[in-house]
């Protein structure tokens, strides 16, 4: 009994500087991509420090993509006038014209990039799957890598605490 509390504070401790160790960890930085839009316009994100980025890889035959993109053009609507940008990237598999109609019939209204040759999806850890997002801070390291369908309740907590 007399070593319960001195065990139970040592436990504590531990649990708490564990928890601070954790919170410490350097999150990876985002590579420094430049993408190019539809348009032909280079978007660097060195460029968008300072605003919370969502990376979204992505491709036309993708069902899940397709379905989220209502989510994302609301989501984005929503924050871009505080600080949130999206970046759309067409994995390289994905026809350009294909790609190029789906961004115009959706009304995309955030940066579209093609992927042509594979180089950003290697950069980004070589993704192959889609959808997979890359939410990056306001300091280009990434917070967050989501495989699969985006938890919109869960970004949108992000943003409102990030862009506050």
């Amino acid at each position: 009994m007399k070593l319960a509390k001195p065990l139970l504070i040592v436990v504590a401790v531990l649990a708490i500087a564990g928890a601070l160790a954790y919170a410490l960890i350097d999150k990876p930085t985002a590579p420094a991509s430049t993408f190019t839009t539809l348009e032909g316009k280079p978007i660097t994100l060195n460029d968008l420090r300072g605003k919370i980025v969502l990376v979204n890889f992505w491709a036309t035959s993708c069902p899940g993509c397709v379905k989220e993109m209502p989510d994302l053009i609301e989501t984005y609507n929503q924050y871009k006038g505080r600080g949130f940008e999206v970046v759309a990237v067409a994995m390289s598999y994905d026809p350009p014209n294909y790609v190029a109609n789906f961004a115009k019939t959706r009304q995309l209204p955030f940066p579209v990039a093609l992927d042509v040759n594979g180089e950003h999806a290697r950069a980004f850890g070589n993704v192959q799957l889609t959808p997979t997002s890359f939410i990056i801070g306001k300091d280009g390291h990434i917070l967050e890598q989501k495989l699969g369908d985006l938890d919109f309740a869960k970004l949108k907590a992000l943003l409102d605490k990030e862009l506050t």
